[in-house]
């Protein structure tokens, strides 16, 4: 396992006035493995992600990584007075890596996520698409073992989400990196995931885990895929409708 959570809990606030993000979640994640997690806003998803990432501290129960984390956001947060070979080329500097190693393995990664040649350009000259494929490649200059996902594609429309989708998978499966990707979007977990786990609201708890026993590569829009997402969206449903009672 490259992760493990053993009965983890985080509480924010104060002792008087707690707020329980995440309670008794124990988790493991096999290495190599395309992880899903769903749930309600405010269910502790992104929490689970930080603690993960080092970010912050369980308040109870243990995380275990055996492997280096990167976290990827909604937004792709560039640099724009950086071109993009040296927006991915960044965490490389700060390890203390040559201009020419730097400047070779940024190239490399750019054509890994399908932007050969577009390593001069600012990110301001990019399509929103383009740009969270540099902050994907800038991750994985990270020398990333897990890669941290919170709906790094949330902002982006259909279309554009759905090739995203087709790059992500690619470059999960050729450089096998393990990946733990949050989402609202069920039919997104149903098309990219291994397995589904979904969160109960307020605290997060483990309410359920799906196997995706679909081959690949898969459609969104297959039936495969949509009869997957219409039964986690029920039982999610389940857990928005027992949390307002």
């Amino acid at each position: 396992m490259i992760v493990q959570l053993d009965d983890v809990s985080k509480t924010f606030g104060t002792a008087r006035e707690p707020v329980v993000a995440l309670d008794s979640i124990s988790l493991d994640v096999e290495k190599g493995e395309f992880l899903c997690v769903v749930g309600a806003s405010g269910c502790g998803k992104s929490t689970m992600l930080h603690l993960v990432a080092g970010l912050d501290q369980p308040s109870a129960g243990t995380v275990r990584v055996d492997g280096r984390p990167a976290l990827m956001f909604q937004e792709a947060a560039l640099f724009p007075w950086l071109t993009v070979r040296d927006n991915v080329a960044l965490p490389l500097r700060l390890a203390g890596a040559g201009k020419r190693e730097r400047r070779e393995r940024a190239e490399e990664l750019l054509d890994l996520v399908h932007l050969e040649g577009q390593g001069g350009r600012r990110p301001h000259e990019l399509s929103g698409g383009m740009r969270q494929r540099v902050a994907l490649a800038r991750s994985l200059a990270c020398d990333a073992d897990i890669l941290l996902m919170d709906e790094p594609f949330g902002a982006l429309d259909a279309m554009t989400r759905d090739l995203l989708h087709d790059e992500l998978e690619r470059v999960w499966a050729t450089t096998g990196v393990t990946v733990i990707f949050v989402t609202h979007n069920v039919r997104e977990a149903a098309r990219l995931g291994d397995r589904i786990l979904l969160l109960t609201s307020h605290p997060g708890r483990v309410a359920e885990e799906f196997a995706v026993r679909n081959g690949r590569p898969r459609r969104i829009d297959s039936p495969e895929v949509s009869n997957l997402a219409a039964t986690v969206t029920d039982r999610l449903r389940e857990e928005v409708r027992s949390h307002g009672r």
